[in-house]
């Protein structure tokens, strides 16, 4: 257990690292960030930053002097620099874990060999073992390079009538994996915390929807029963005990239909906070970014409970139209977070205390107009606390028709119940 005042050294300087930095703070901790991007977002809020190539064994020797624990934020930190710094400074996760997670072959079989259902897959290294692939996990399926990519690169999808050798060629003759194609019914999944006592906390399942292989929307909690909302849990807790991992992870399943019952593949394994937990940032009594600080740093993790104020009930037909809940959002009294990724977006909450009126637009309607515009989206028709991250620069005409007079009794519903807010200069980027 590290001592207040301690200093935790993070690898990489994105909006995770800050995040990660942002939350040990508050713990007494100061951090360090080592990073090889000179604009990385995280060094405008830590202890101190280095910016240096992670191939620089200098620049991480200064770097481990200088801390009491190393972490990392994301899983493509070379092994190498991970387990070059463990020789000096206890590094968690351990560096053993991103060697697994950094191949996607070898990743398969660790998953298999814990008896954990996957899609069926097979090694792809040569022209003829990618024919023999293909007999073995069968067509439509996806062939993905063994490491490297991310958010739909280094994939290429062979169909029925495809053609396996270009889509190998496509990605380079690289080594691959060729991976069954799954019908899913939904993607979920599960941000766990496994503490140095080895204790595991799990929040609520996840579910998540990708467009173009990157998320656009989470919604807690999934849509799935509580029988395979457990067996989640259960599998994410088997694979961190498996790696005696220490800090937070999040495993990525599909669910799959056979008939009336219903099945879990685990699709891969995040060995790092994820974008499907930020909801636990507002939405939870404690964010992933607290719980990996508390895991590395203190010795356990917290207990992980949805917050009341989330779970709060919001009426079918209690919701607002989306230039009234920007307007609405920046008093005050209300919760605002700057969310930096590449590019700047504006992360609202709608606060506890805000109560919506009959009146205002159907909650679908709703989320239908923050589609395309909303890089997160945190909502539930039970959930009265909702998390938006939104680009600022996007233009969002208003409907025409009874726009305005419906949301005129929206904004005065409001009024009503959260007193009148000034409008703050923080959305004058965007048009509504």
């Amino acid at each position: 257990m590290l001592k207040p005042g301690a200093t935790i050294g993070i690898l990489g300087g994105g909006q995770l690292a800050r995040m990660l930095a942002l939350a040990a703070a508050p713990l007494g901790f100061r951090c360090h960030v080592f990073s090889p991007e000179k604009d990385s977002c995280a060094f405008d809020v830590v202890h101190a930053g280095t910016c240096a190539a992670y191939e620089d064994e200098a620049a991480l020797s200064r770097f481990a002097g200088s801390v009491d624990v190393i972490t990392y934020e994301f899983e493509n930190v070379p092994a190498k620099t991970a387990a070059f710094l463990a020789r000096r400074k206890p590094v968690l996760p351990d560096p053993k874990v991103l060697e697994t997670t950094q191949d996607r072959l070898i990743e398969k079989n660790f998953i298999s060999g814990l008896k954990i259902a996957t899609a069926s897959y097979a090694p792809v290294h040569s022209a003829m073992q990618l024919a023999d692939a293909v007999k073995t996990v069968g067509l439509p399926a996806v062939l993905k390079t063994r490491q490297l990519g991310y958010d739909g690169k280094g994939q290429a999808k062979i169909t029925k009538s495809g053609d396996s050798i270009a889509a190998w060629r496509s990605l380079h003759n690289a080594p691959c994996i060729l991976e069954g194609f799954i019908d899913f019914e939904r993607e979920v999944s599960v941000v766990a915390a496994r503490g140095r006592d080895g204790k595991v906390e799990c929040f609520e399942v996840t579910e998540n929807e990708h467009r173009d292989h990157i998320l656009k929307i989470s919604r807690v909690p999934a849509k799935v029963t509580p029988l395979l909302a457990r067996e989640a849990r259960q599998i994410a807790t088997r694979i961190a005990k498996a790696f005696d991992y220490i800090g937070v992870l999040a495993v990525e399943m599909f669910v799959v239909r056979k008939g009336q019952r219903r099945t879990l593949l685990v699709n891969e394994i995040a060995p790092r906070v994820h974008n499907s937990g930020h909801w636990t940032i507002d939405g939870a009594t404690v964010s992933q970014f607290e719980q990996h600080i508390r895991a590395v740093a203190v010795t356990s993790a917290a207990t992980a409970r949805t917050s009341a104020r989330s779970r709060a009930r919001l009426g079918r037909k209690q919701t607002l139209a989306l230039h009234l809940l920007a307007r609405e959002l920046a008093g005050p009294a209300d919760r605002f977070r700057l969310f930096p990724r590449l590019l700047f977006r504006w992360f609202f909450v709608m606060p506890a205390e805000l109560h919506l009126a009959e009146n205002a637009l159907a909650l679908h309607f709703l989320l239908q107009r923050l589609q395309g515009l909303v890089d997160v989206v945190i909502a539930n028709e039970n959930l009265h606390a909702c998390s938006f991250v939104i680009d600022p620069r996007v233009t969002v005409k208003a409907p025409k028709t009874g726009a305005l007079s419906r949301a005129a009794l929206a904004e005065k519903a409001l009024r009503v119940h959260s007193g009148n807010p000034s409008t703050s200069g923080s959305v004058r980027n965007t048009e509504f």
